[in-house]
């Protein structure tokens, strides 16, 4: 949801991160004010606040025109806001969802320990310094499960650590015993792991138990382990590397999976036999987009955070400037290239990673329970001992079935004189800084909540939805108080409350309408024209190969203007013997039909033929047939021929088919050697290709040059000189520029609804350089 403010605009994207609604509350109306907006007033303190918070570190902060330069942009943002309220946009049922959704999230940081969440950030890191192998039996028990259903799987876990610590082979009682699937295949082994990448009570326990013992049965939300530990060894670091990737998927046809990994080896080769240059080869072949532009270079990676083929190539590299043989992931073929191994980052480094991780790991359980701790004592949460134990009288067999049914009882028609005290239903279950919780609250809740535990006992099962409610209790509680307890998260709402605000209204008068008003937008483009113009630019073709021999075959091939298809072609249509009758279904002609419909560069030559006995002139006929067929699915004549082959063994026609299109040019040139030839056919800009530089003010002709040990052909068909560009091709550039108008325009009118006042001597105020 935040990246919707990230197109907010110029000036939004400046203040979004520091401002408060325009409507003034008492305690502003008070204070001075920095400016008056029609009769609106803007406290001091607020664009101060703002003006600090987005500024203090840039190195004109304070002066005099980086003081103006704010308040006119947060001017122009506090008009929007205050347009926006004027037209009730806050005070839709979609407004106040999508702000509810934000304070939801804004609220997490203010509903945990922070001090125990340091404490478990600076445990993480000090584990990371070990890599631990071990190996494990499960004993699955849910998380609530009864008491009885916990001790029998802790009995059962405890009776198997007591058979592997009295000589039994861990492994084979491992694949005996484990509900952990998984154990079948491994053992139990679960390889080397670091700090956070297990459940915290299970990484707790195996770097807590020497090499070669066996733990105790410990408890996860997956049941019991007892857990082994095979080796604790330094941990490797991260390794820095870059790859060389061509892509290729589990299912994807043989012929093309053969063609990929001929592709991969061949730049192997050339890697490491002709010592080709690393840089060069990615940045013409690596087909991963996101690290082929950076030489492939790759994020650091540690243990288990990559794929395990991949990660293990890897960490197998020793001197940087090693290179991997190919290897294979589900994405595809990779070489890979050391860069660097790095030690374990520095703690400060890597303390905002692992505070998040922490925030989302099963350490989070701790954390909250000393929230709730501390939230009960700040609250004075007390409870009423005979409210509870009246509650608790209402646990049953329906509880337990998930049936639980509760009616509130029917207040008396007279209320009696005097004050009694509360009883049934209506006794305080418990307070919350004096607030009352009643047992019909908590009553009805256990009945919207409940859920089937056959088995269970029934107090029991009462006893985990009294727990769920208090928890749930406490932090409604403390959520709803979190603006009066602390400055920032009320800020920061009302930052968040802005931002949908001017997202809506932007929308509305400068975004959608720029996109919708198009004659505004050709208006707009014709008075502009000298803002977009074409550089000068040619047409033409680039042929690019390994070697002089391959740029000739290549120029020889080009001569044709048509190839044949060699792989795809349609499968032949078989006839019944001495008939030119189609079969009743032909996909075959179908699908051909949709090709040539879809690729303008293909033409079809259709054969007929016939087998010994038959006539010689039933294969034209066949070819003429399917031809016919064609044309009724609105093939042009100029697309399809139709020929007549006698000799066959059978009675069908087939199809060859020729195209215009380079890529098959450089496909059949590339046959034995899938980088030998690159073909590209467009129009090429200055800077857009090193080669089409060198020739760019010849003129239409072909010229050859050498580069970076590449031959090539320049074929420059037309040069088209430097020039007005139309709307078409300018729409994206001019369709912003239209949006930066619109505002303005906005912005002036705006101004002059709601006349600005600046109270000069607060904005100087903010002066200090």
């Amino acid at each position: 949801m935040h990246n919707r403010f990230l197109f907010a605009g110029t000036a939004a994207v400046a203040l979004l991160a520091g401002c408060q609604s325009t409507k003034p509350t008492t305690s502003a109306a008070k204070q001075p004010v920095v400016e008056t907006l029609g009769t609106t007033q803007v406290p001091a303190s607020e664009f101060s606040y703002v003006y600090r918070k987005n500024n203090s570190s840039a190195p004109e902060f304070g002066t005099k025109a980086s003081v103006a330069e704010y308040l006119d942009l947060y001017t122009n943002f506090k008009l929007k806001v205050l347009e926006a309220e004027q037209r009730g946009l806050d005070t839709t049922q979609a407004f106040k969802r999508e702000l509810d959704g934000y304070k939801q999230q804004l609220a997490q940081p203010y509903l945990t320990e922070k001090s125990v969440t340091d404490k478990l950030v600076r445990e993480a890191y000090d584990r990371m310094s070990k890599e631990v192998s071990a190996s494990h039996i499960l004993i699955r028990v849910q998380p609530d499960a009864d008491p009885k259903d916990t001790l029998a799987a802790y009995q059962k876990a405890t009776a198997l650590r007591q058979r592997v610590t009295g000589g039994e082979d861990f492994a084979k009682v491992a694949r005996e015993t484990s509900e952990d699937p998984s154990a079948r295949d491994n053992a139990g082994r679960l390889g080397y792991f670091t700090a956070m990448q297990m459940v915290y009570p299970f990484e707790s326990v195996a770097y807590n138990t020497p090499v070669g013992q066996v733990s105790q049965p410990v408890r996860t939300r997956f049941g019991y382990h007892i857990i082994k530990v095979n080796d604790v060894r330094a941990a490797q670091g991260e390794i820095k590397v870059a790859h060389l990737m061509i892509r290729a998927t589990p299912g994807m046809p043989k012929a093309d999976s053969v063609t990929v990994k001929k592709k991969i080896d061949e730049l192997y080769s050339r890697l490491t036999q002709r010592k080709e240059n690393w840089e060069k080869l990615v940045a013409q072949f690596s087909e991963d987009a996101g690290s082929a532009a950076n030489s492939g270079e790759l994020p650091p990676f540690g243990t288990g955070r990559m794929i395990p083929s991949f990660e293990e190539a890897a960490f197998k590299l020793q001197k940087p400037g090693d290179l991997s043989r190919p290897v294979q992931t589900p994405y595809g073929w990779h070489i890979i290239r050391l860069i660097e191994k790095q030690p374990i980052p520095t703690f400060e480094a890597m303390e905002p990673t692992l505070k998040s991780k922490v925030s989302k790991d099963s350490r989070s359980e701790l954390n909250r329970a000393a929230f709730l701790k501390r939230v009960r004592t700040e609250n004075n949460f007390t409870e009423n001992t005979a409210g509870k134990e009246y509650a608790f009288t209402k646990a049953d067999t329906a509880l337990v079935n998930g049936r639980f049914k509760y009616v509130a009882p029917v207040a008396p028609a007279t209320p009696t004189k005097g004050k009694k005290a509360a009883v049934g239903d209506a006794q305080t279950l418990f307070t919350v800084q004096g607030k009352p919780y009643l047992v019909s609250d908590f009553l009805a809740y256990a009945q919207q909540h409940q859920k089937a535990r056959p088995g269970s006992d029934a107090r029991f099962t009462m006893q985990q939805l009294y727990d769920q409610y208090v928890d749930e209790t406490l932090t409604e509680f403390e959520k709803a108080n979190l603006e009066t307890k602390y400055e920032d998260y009320r800020m920061l709402v009302k930052e968040y409350r802005d931002g949908i605000l001017l997202f809506q209204l932007m929308d509305e008068k400068v975004w959608s309408k720029a996109i919708e008003d198009t004659v505004g937008l050709q208006q707009y483009f014709a008075a502009n024209q000298a803002k977009y113009q074409w550089e000068p630019r040619v047409q033409g073709t680039v042929i690019s190969a390994a070697s002089p021999d391959l740029l000739k075959q290549a120029l020889q091939l080009q001569k044709a203007g048509r190839f044949q298809l060699k792989n795809n072609l349609p499968a032949p249509i078989a006839f019944r013997a001495n008939s030119v009758e189609l079969p009743a279904s032909v996909p075959a002609l179908d699908e051909l039909a949709y090709r040539l419909g879809a690729d303008e560069t293909l033409t079809v030559k259709i054969v007929g033929h016939v087998k010994k006995g038959e006539a010689s002139a039933l294969a034209r006929r066949r070819a003429d047939r399917a031809v016919a067929y064609l044309r009724g699915k609105g093939v042009a004549a100029n697309r399809v021929t139709a020929a007549a082959e006698t000799r066959a063994a059978a009675s069908t026609v087939s199809f060859e088919l020729t195209t215009t299109s380079p890529l098959v040019l450089e496909g059949i040139l590339n046959e034995k050697n899938p980088l030998a030839v690159q073909i590209q056919q467009r129009g090429f800009q200055k800077g857009e290709n090193k080669a089409v530089d060198e020739f760019m003010t010849n003129g239409p002709g072909t010229y050859t040059t050498q580069k970076d040990g590449r031959y090539y052909s320049v074929q420059i068909e037309k040069t088209l000189p430097a020039g007005p560009k139309t709307l078409a091709e300018a729409r994206g550039q001019a369709t912003s520029d239209y949006q930066n108008y619109l505002e303005k325009q906005w912005i002036e009118q705006l101004r002059e609804k709601y006349p600005v006042t600046i109270n000069q001597a607060e904005v100087d105020k903010l002066i200090t350089k």
